[in-house]
């Protein structure tokens, strides 16, 4: 029988995929805290999430690949 995540959840929490994600996360809520300081008040998760994806991600993400 193979392994699932289910029967190991920190297979989950050590793969890349899992790793790059909450690295993603973490620079949309630090976007999100910039934009709100700027705006004088709260943008929300889902505004900062799109601006982030359309002016930062592909430029966050090849800078990740370059180094490793």
């Amino acid at each position: 029988m193979s392994n699932t995540a289910d029967d190991n959840p920190d297979l989950v929490k050590e793969s890349l995929l899992y790793k790059e994600f909450l690295a993603e996360r973490e620079e949309i809520l630090r976007h999100k805290w910039i934009e709100s300081e700027k705006a004088g008040h709260d943008v929300g998760f889902e505004k900062a999430l799109l601006d982030w994806i359309l002016k930062y991600r592909s430029a966050w993400r090849q800078r990740r690949q370059s180094e490793t």
